[in-house]
């Protein structure tokens, strides 16, 4: 895992890898969406992006909670850490009838909150553990940095592969017809 200097090198990372994975969605065209790839993964290109707003979404609503001078229900209300396929669902369900403009459109206006998020954390807040309580929920006691990380630019690196080979299989099967 790579670590940062600043929040302005996790801000550009973020976007840099947003950028290039939300890019991928622009030219499927919308009857794809809720198709299956399964020698791909064993998500639709919707269920991938549903999964990225979702897990957005909970460090979004983690630090709001915070703010608020509430305890984050963590990872989810209701949801637990060792249940992870339950909320992923929750995602898909959430997001299942969402025109895919309207996601891509979320999915930019995502970024740019955790951006504005990264940039309102001090140093020490940004990369000493401890500094948030839904940061230290878990025992490795990550420092927000991480968090923020393995919940966006780590997955967009990893779903933008998948997505690619999703659209190199599907041009395979379009070929077939």
């Amino acid at each position: 895992m790579p670590s940062y200097e600043s929040g302005t090198e996790l801000i550009d990372a973020i976007i840099r890898q947003g950028n290039k994975f939300i890019s991928e969605f622009g030219d499927i065209p919308d009857q794809y969406w809720d198709t299956l790839q399964p020698d791909v993964d064993d998500r639709t290109p919707r269920q991938m992006l549903a999964y990225q707003l979702g897990w957005m979404n909970l460090l979004l609503e983690w630090e709001h909670a915070e703010e608020q001078g509430h305890v984050a229900a963590m990872p989810a209300e209701g949801y637990a850490w060792n249940r992870l396929g339950e909320l992923y669902e929750h995602f898909y369900t959430t997001w299942q009838d969402v025109a895919p403009q309207q996601m891509i459109d979320t999915f930019h206006e995502q970024v740019n909150h955790i951006c504005w998020m990264v940039t309102s954390f001090s140093q020490q807040e940004l990369f000493e553990a401890g500094q948030r309580q839904w940061a230290s929920s878990t025992q490795s006691s990550w420092p927000v940095w991480k968090w923020i990380h393995i919940n966006t630019v780590a997955p967009f690196t990893t779903f933008r592969t998948k997505i690619r080979h999703w659209k190199r299989a599907m041009e395979q099967w379009d070929d077939l017809m």
